[in-house]
């Protein structure tokens, strides 16, 4: 019995212990647990920022302790996407906007808006401007505003403006064949209609820069002036028929011998008849009621417009002419 317990003594002193083997297995499986566990928590993150991208591994849990890590201090008014909360994954892009400056120009003032580059449409937003349905905005309210841009709003306003309108009446000519040519009277007076205009009135920034005419209304109707206009060319005097292109009335004074000759260089005489040459050509003959006939040889400097100076031998018949009012014929 002995000498078996001996032989078996001998026979496992020769093999190797099994403790070291177990040792390394139990090495190897902590190992690769522990690399599956880390490899599993460690994610892989694109980080964005003014325009340049960089690639880290991070075991951060949120996007702000992963800025963090990067060593990412934000502004107020900078924009992370997806925000500061949102849990990490593997792979995830995320995207820092830095704020710039931005000008507003809009009724009357000028601000700074700080804010990521932006549609011009959200940076108004931002500065609490509300757009009218005419307003305008430059640039364009879908264009990009990035730093340094300018933005200006222009408020378009309208308001309609009613006037009052005076209408100006025709004047109405019949010919009267009854009265002598020259002579009007009027058969019934004219009178101005009303019309009412509307006008659209633009104004941007309160300063008005179009005006136009929307609407007419006539509230009254002119009533045209009608004349009656001498057609009767012929007269007769003492026995004495005579054509004539019109008639007018004059005042008429007299005037007697001075020895002097005339304008138009006759020495005058009874039918010598002074006129204002710009209503009576000199040379024009003439018939005068209660003178007769005569012709437009002188001027006077007392004679303008409608009077006339007619002629006489005496001073006694001057004076007993005196001044009258008579209808002059200015024969053809």
């Amino acid at each position: 019995m002995d000498g078996w317990i001996a032989k078996w003594r001998q026979k496992n002193s020769r093999r190797r212990p099994l403790w070291p083997w177990l040792l390394v297995a139990v090495l190897l499986l902590f190992t690769g647990t522990g690399w599956g566990v880390m490899n599993y928590a460690w994610k892989q993150v694109t980080l964005e920022v003014d325009g340049r991208q960089v690639t880290a591994r991070t075991f951060a849990g949120q996007v702000g302790q992963f800025l963090d890590e990067q060593q990412i201090v934000l502004g107020p008014a900078d924009v992370v996407i997806p925000d500061r909360e949102t849990p990490v994954t593997k792979d995830m892009i995320v995207t820092v906007q830095r704020a710039v400056p931005i000008k507003v120009i809009a009724d009357g003032q000028e601000k700074e808006i700080l804010t990521p580059p932006a549609t011009v449409a959200a940076v108004l937003s931002k500065a609490g401007l509300t757009l009218g349905a005419a307003d305008r905005v430059t640039p364009a309210i879908d264009a990009t505003a990035g730093a340094g841009a300018s933005i200006r709003v222009t408020r378009v306003t309208f308001k309609d403006e009613t006037i009052s309108k005076e209408l100006a009446y025709r004047v109405e000519r019949r010919p009267d064949g009854e009265m002598e040519k020259g002579i009007t009277r009027t058969l019934q007076k004219g009178q101005q209609g009303l019309q009412e205009e509307t006008y659209r009135i633009v104004y941007e920034d309160g300063q008005e820069v179009k005006r136009e005419l929307a609407a007419t209304k006539v509230v009254k109707e002119p009533r045209p002036e009608i004349i009656a206009v001498g057609a009767l060319e012929t007269a007769s005097r003492g026995g004495r028929s005579f054509r004539f292109e019109r008639t007018f009335m004059a005042v008429a004074t007299a005037y007697t011998h001075s020895g002097f000759r005339t304008a138009t260089g006759v020495y005058p005489q009874v039918g010598t008849i002074a006129v204002d040459p710009a209503v009576v050509p000199l040379g024009t003959r003439l018939y005068v009621e209660g003178y007769g006939f005569g012709v437009a040889q002188d001027v006077g400097s007392a004679i303008k417009g409608n009077r006339i100076d007619v002629f006489l031998d005496t001073e006694a018949a001057t004076s007993r002419w005196g001044v009258r009012r008579v209808k002059v014929y200015v024969l053809e």
